[in-house]
């Protein structure tokens, strides 16, 4: 394999699909991030739950694969100069990248030691704007459990029903729900993404009204952003009955600022530790609400 690309490009490539790369596994090739050069390069982590491949342009002169250590080739690429870098592996994975004056020679991996990635059907395809999935994952995510006991919460539900979105996600405490048009098939649909690739998807996502497509398989989900896709498998089990959990009416109704609000809780909930965890207490009264904690002497 013998190619050149732009250094940022590929620093940008490696940093995103650095996150599906295992931190630590008895299969080394997992740890690291397959390089495919073809007509441009790919660049694909997996760790067997979740995967993320990036494409970037290149100038290819000789095909070919490898595996490299995502820490080790992300912190090299990161500290090279500005430039155009240069990657050259040997029929035995010896590798050699430079850039400007830096230059690094390591043993990589035999691509084939790298596990398939799952594909995605794609029975189903829906599109939404970069900007809106991003805020609704934001705004929704700090409710997903970290509890394996019940994995089927370690995710957020997706369900959409004619052209809307709704984003549950729920812990056992607290549950977060928001709504937003979508766009593709009409028929009803649910499914549940676990919240590390939500996390990820999130990152990766612009503030910007490009779209992303999500493609939804039997076993598998995947996210196409930009040049980038996130293919991750889909969490199996009976989700919370949102609808039946969110009462359809209320007794009260109040109107706050949001701004005036948060900055009062985050006052009063100062003295709030993890040993107490005293509630944060609010009295409505006529056109103020109290908030108080208190926790003991």
């Amino acid at each position: 394999m013998k190619l050149t690309c732009e250094k940022q490009f590929l620093q940008n490539a490696v940093n995103v699909a650095s996150r599906a790369a295992a931190s630590k596994s008895p299969i080394s090739a997992i740890e690291g991030l397959l390089l495919e050069a073809g007509e441009d390069l790919r660049i694909t982590g997996y760790d067997m739950k979740k995967g993320i491949y990036s494409n970037i342009e290149a100038n290819v002169t000789e095909p070919g694969s490898v595996v490299l250590n995502a820490k080790l080739f992300g912190e090299m690429v990161r500290r090279m100069p500005d430039g155009i870098v240069s990657i050259v592996t040997d029929e035995k994975d010896n590798t050699n990248v430079k850039c400007g004056k830096t230059e690094f020679n390591f043993m990589g991996i035999s691509s084939e030691d790298f596990p398939e990635m799952p594909s995605v059907d794609g029975i189903r395809c829906y599109t939404i704007a970069q900007s809106v999935l991003k805020g609704m994952i934001n705004q929704s995510i700090f409710a997903v459990s970290d509890n394996d006991s019940r994995p089927v919460y370690t995710g957020s539900m997706f369900e959409i029903e004619n052209g809307t979105l709704t984003l549950v996600s729920v812990d056992g405490y607290r549950l977060a729900l928001r709504r937003e048009a979508i766009e593709g098939e009409n028929e009803h649909n649910e499914f549940i993404v676990p919240g590390a690739a939500l996390s990820d998807l999130e990152r990766i996502c612009s503030d910007v009204e490009d779209k992303i497509k999500i493609s939804v398989g039997g076993n598998h989900i995947s996210f196409s952003v930009n040049n980038t896709v996130i293919v991750t498998r889909r969490l199996e089990g009976d989700f919370l009955n949102y609808k039946k959990a969110v009462p359809e009416q209320f007794k009260y109704s109040v109107k706050v600022n949001r701004t005036e609000l948060q900055r009062a809780v985050d006052r009063v909930s100062l003295i709030v530790d993890e040993k107490t965890k005293n509630p944060v207490r609010m009295t409505f009264n006529d056109g103020l609400i109290d908030c108080l904690c208190v926790t003991p002497i």
